[in-house]
């Protein structure tokens, strides 16, 4: 079962509220009767009144309530559910996400240039599944491995610096856990699209691609940015007031490193590209996945769900229905069922 709206449960809150103001709203009235007179006397003057009745009317007005609420939150339950074969590899995007990728020497930032070409890449795909991970000083699991491109594209367009809290970039990081994506006895084909401008703070990233090479995974590097560099810039509401400085004061200028990046690729028998042109990048990995050998594998469930709102709402209205015609007054068959014991004080008086 699905929730659509789940905000709206918090209204369930005000039916206790209501049952504490009708409980006091009974006691405000028997201290008024006990002002006015006896309070056998007030019950003789008025012997169609019904304390049950009352009861009654104000459980299926909050019942009548709580399946309006409901209905607002329309639950959707599950019709349909079957597993589906598909051919493809298992991909994952590591994308870069440190400070550096701010950098706008190419447009409109390396960060956001670097979206654009996973975004695209996705939606050139077949019936591939794939994994996210964000990385800067350490590597952080954005996305586990499925098949629903269209979270994928969110995800990825929700990536930012913050992410990651400790800064600089550690592509041996990015790699290792990139690696826990994959299942070792799979015999799904594995690649890893790696994302970065190639400024490398670690000194392992060669040696962790050789260890994944040992695995089976084939890295394709894509470098953003230019050799040429250019600072990088901190903005308040979207306007830049300073750019980033070391420890000397000194303005910070970032480059593109291929090196670092194409090494990588060569230790996975993988392949690098310069991401400045979006539509040479998604030739060259659309060519690089044709000559992947695909396998079989078993995708996740899809269930249709179906939305169940219109029932909850025409239960609300037959119980609010109802609920206008049940007058306060006694009738015959509350009169046999005496819940109160009112027959037996009536014949008292």
């Amino acid at each position: 079962m699905e929730l659509d709206e789940k905000k709206y449960l918090y209204l369930l809150f005000i039916i206790p509220i209501l049952v504490v103001l009708f409980l006091y709203n009974l006691y405000w009235k028997r201290k008024k009767q006990r002002e006015f007179g006896d309070l056998e006397m007030v019950k003789k003057l008025s012997p169609e009144k019904s304390t049950f009745k009352s009861i009654l009317k104000l459980v299926v007005f909050l019942l009548a309530f709580a399946c309006l609420i409901i209905a607002l939150v329309n639950p959707k339950i599950g019709t349909k559910s079957e597993t589906v074969k598909r051919q493809g590899i298992d991909i994952v995007f590591a994308v870069d996400v440190s400070k550096s990728m701010l950098c706008e020497d190419i447009a409109p930032s390396r960060l956001e240039k670097s979206k654009q070409i996973v975004s695209q890449v996705i939606n050139q795909l077949g019936s591939d599944r794939i994994g996210i991970v964000a990385y800067a000083g350490s590597a952080f699991p954005v996305l586990p491995i499925t098949t629903d491109y269209g979270v994928a594209k969110m995800f990825i367009q929700s990536m930012n610096p913050g992410m990651v809290s400790s800064q600089g970039t550690s592509l041996d990081e990015a790699i290792k856990l990139s690696s826990t994506y994959f299942e070792e006895d799979s015999e799904t084909n594995k690649l890893l699209i790696l994302i970065s401008d190639g400024e490398d703070h670690s000194e392992g990233a060669s040696s962790m691609a050789e260890e994944a090479n040992k695995a089976g995974l084939k890295i394709i590097t894509i470098g953003v940015g230019t050799e040429k560099g250019g600072p990088i810039p901190l903005k308040q509401n979207g306007v830049v007031e300073s750019f980033q400085r070391d420890f000397n004061n000194e303005v910070v200028v970032t480059k593109l490193n291929p090196k670092s990046l194409e090494e990588i690729a060569k230790a996975t028998k993988g392949g690098y590209v310069n991401g400045s042109n979006t539509k040479e990048v998604l030739e060259y990995i659309k060519n690089a996945l044709d000559n992947i050998e695909k396998t079989e594998f078993e995708s996740e469930q899809f269930t249709d769900f179906n939305s169940q709102f219109q029932w909850f709402l025409g239960i609300a209205f037959a119980l609010l229905f109802v609920d206008i015609f049940l007058l306060e007054k006694k009738t015959k068959w509350v009169k046999k069922m005496n819940l109160f014991n009112e027959e037996k004080s009536e014949k008292q008086l």
